[in-house]
């Protein structure tokens, strides 16, 4: 692996018509934002390989937006990434290392968002990154860093949809 992108899918319903979290949609403007943010890695080039996708219906949703822009990305659905912790979430990375250049993770808070700023925290961010991450991780979030895995991450970009010509969300 040379890069781990982490995505927090885009902005919900409120609840979903089954009354169950996992089965919450996309949002209008969570669609909007996923596609947006899909548009601008793809105009960065930071083209994911592979994306693992939490099984839960607005992951999905996202990542349909985002992988749009990457049509030879593979996608994997992992039940295990619903709502998964840090550790959780660095295992199915582990899991998926040999298989990718660039891995793409689309899940939920807070683990994505303890993942994000632990990373940072360990590895070459400077203060100000780090202390905006550490303020927020709204919905449709991008971190991209550069990582093999085994050095020190190092914090490429932090992008927030609102601050793109997006939405956002809380």
């Amino acid at each position: 692996m040379e890069r781990l992108i982490l995505m927090r899918h885009g902005k919900a319903e409120r609840h979903a018509q089954s009354g169950g979290d996992f089965e919450r949609a996309l949002a209008a403007s969570g669609r909007a934002d996923a596609s947006l943010m899909g548009k601008m890695l793809a105009g960065l080039a930071y083209e994911p390989d592979l994306l693992l996708v939490s099984s839960a219906r607005r992951t999905r949703e996202t990542a349909e937006q985002v992988a749009a822009h990457f049509p030879k990305a593979r996608v994997e659905h992992l039940r295990d990434l619903y709502h998964a912790d840090p550790e959780e979430i660095l295992q199915a990375v582990e899991d998926a290392v040999d298989a990718a250049g660039t891995v793409m993770v689309v899940g939920h808070n807070p683990g994505m968002h303890e993942l994000a700023l632990r990373l940072c925290l360990g590895g070459e961010a400077s203060p100000i990154q780090t202390n905006k991450l550490r303020s927020r991780f709204p919905t449709s979030t991008v971190v991209v860093l550069a990582w093999d895995g085994t050095e020190s991450p190092r914090l490429e970009h932090l992008f927030y949809a609102n601050e793109n010509g997006g939405m956002g969300g809380e």
